[in-house]
């Protein structure tokens, strides 16, 4: 290689290059032990893991960080995950991230949990957790179905969204109304931080990362319970083509859990001002 190389020069690609690319860094998330996972193609569990790897060791946190997590499809990737784990039963996360940030204050604490795990089998767990005003993290992965167990109706399924036991939508009369988990948390005391992002595209993906980053902040900071909604892509259990995954998350489970930050150092957003 020539001791003249610019790595901005523009490169013509109308014929072979004359100069030998080279790698410049390796960009592999740190804490990921592996790129390969076995969740069905389309998945948007394996984006907000990633942003949640790369904000722990952003943060500083990649020796001190323990996961608690949930039952789910998402539970497949803690072999992925660089990191100590503890694994809770059915809707128990929060209150065993409890038990540890008590006997480990100084360590951070997170749970990872999906919608049916933690809205519908822990839902008590997680509220009371807020109530009191825990210091740990609350991260949810909503799809708004039951992935692992086939693809059912869940607390967070918004009206008129296919499932397996909703074949022709989510019917309020018959299946009552979808909860929204977030705006429930942000209105209790405990809670410092809340907000709800999505990873159906590149923006997305940034507008995670900047929330994870800010809960974990507060942990820090000791200011209570914070607590991130991230919605993800499930295909499968929405009876879609793959590529049509994002579009319908946006454009279906989005219009109803609206993302956006819900609440911050401890105060309400007026998402309408």
């Amino acid at each position: 290689m020539s001791n003249d190389y610019d790595p901005l020069r523009v490169i013509p690609t109308d014929a072979p290059p004359t100069v030998a690319c080279r790698k410049k860094g390796s960009f592999e998330p740190a804490l990921t032990l592996m790129g390969e996972h076995d969740l069905c193609p389309g998945c948007g569990e394996p984006l907000a893991l990633r942003q949640i790897l790369d904000s722990i060791e952003a943060l500083g946190h990649a020796q001190d960080a323990i996961g608690v997590i949930g039952i789910g499809c998402y539970t497949a990737l803690t072999s992925l995950m660089d990191i100590d784990l503890i694994q809770a039963l059915h809707g128990r996360a929060p209150s065993v991230a409890t038990g540890a940030k008590r006997m480990r204050p100084d360590n951070l604490i997170f749970t990872l949990q999906g919608d049916g795990d933690m809205v519908n089998e822990g839902l008590q767990e997680v509220i009371h957790t807020a109530a009191r005003g825990e210091n740990v993290t609350c991260i949810l992965l909503n799809n708004g179905v039951f992935g692992e167990t086939g693809g059912h109706m869940t607390s967070t399924t918004v009206l008129g969204q296919r499932t397996k036991n909703s074949i022709e939508g989510r019917d309020a009369k018959q299946h009552g109304y979808p909860i929204l988990i977030g705006d429930l948390l942000a209105g209790l005391q405990g809670t410092a931080y809340c907000a709800r992002a999505s990873v159906h595209d590149a923006k997305g993906v940034a507008r995670t990362r900047r929330f994870l980053d800010r809960a974990f902040t507060s942990q820090e900071k000791g200011q209570g319970f914070s607590f991130v909604e991230i919605l993800t892509m499930c295909p499968t259990g929405w009876f879609i083509p793959t590529a049509e995954g994002p579009n319908y998350l946006d454009e279906e489970l989005g219009a109803i859990h609206e993302v956006g930050e819900l609440k911050k150092d401890g105060v309400l957003i007026d998402r309408n001002a």
